[in-house]
């Protein structure tokens, strides 16, 4: 019992830490005088929580990490129902994150997907298709960054290919596909071969980490709208 009640304790200064962490944060970008930018990253598993998710949270830890200036939300898409694009669609999940993509601040977005035979699951498609309104004028998406990773069950599953599909179908919305830094020059690239967890793929964690610096650099770059 003793351990358990240590744990809550600890996770409770824990979680104080990271919110006073978050207010100074916020202190020293306004006394910057800057405004926050936002990167989301949209995890297209039909698992939430699996290394997909994972994969996307480590490459926006590594971008808001570059600058105090970068903030970062997590959509996992994992549960949630997301119809493709139809001439009439029935109200889904996609409603509730419009808002986010429309947000001012946004500056990129890094999305994943896992590979199914050697191609992007059904709803990263869907979720792609779901955003044709934002490419009507004023085009938020447009001049916006687009990052990808991809995950699959072996080393050589497809994970260039799935990118490669992502960010050409998201050019569509304007957006401006960028890699990692070297080597990681294309994307997040994962292995999941190891129960679930990402982070025992280092070559590949690493690579969505660098996907999510070079974002993170860019975004710290950009200017006040």
């Amino acid at each position: 019992m003793k351990s358990i009640l240590d744990r809550r304790s600890f996770l409770g200064v824990a979680g104080s830490a990271s919110a006073l962490a978050a207010v100074t944060t916020s202190q020293v970008v306004a006394q910057a005088g800057e405004k926050p930018v936002l990167l989301v990253g949209i995890a297209c598993s039909p698992r939430p929580g699996k290394t997909t998710a994972q994969s996307v949270r480590a490459a926006l830890d590594a971008a808001a990490a570059v600058n105090p200036r970068i903030r970062t939300q997590l959509i996992d898409l994992g549960g949630r129902r997301i119809a493709g694009w139809s001439p009439k669609i029935e109200p889904d999940d996609f409603d509730a994150i419009l808002p986010t993509l429309k947000d001012p601040a946004l500056a990129g977005m890094i999305i994943g997907s896992p590979c199914y035979f050697r191609s992007l699951s059904s709803l990263c498609k869907a979720f792609i298709e779901r955003c044709m309104p934002l490419r009507d004028a004023p085009a938020p998406l447009a001049d916006k960054w687009i990052g990808a990773i991809a995950v699959a069950g072996n080393r050589n599953g497809g994970q260039e290919l799935v990118v490669q599909q992502i960010l050409t179908a998201m050019l569509s919305y304007g957006m401006m596909a960028v890699g990692g830094e070297s080597p990681a020059m294309l994307g997040g690239t994962l292995w999941n071969s190891q129960g679930d967890d990402a982070h025992l793929d280092q070559g590949g964690i690493q690579s969505a980490r660098l996907l999510g610096t070079r974002l993170g650099k860019l975004a710290a770059a950009r200017k006040d709208e």
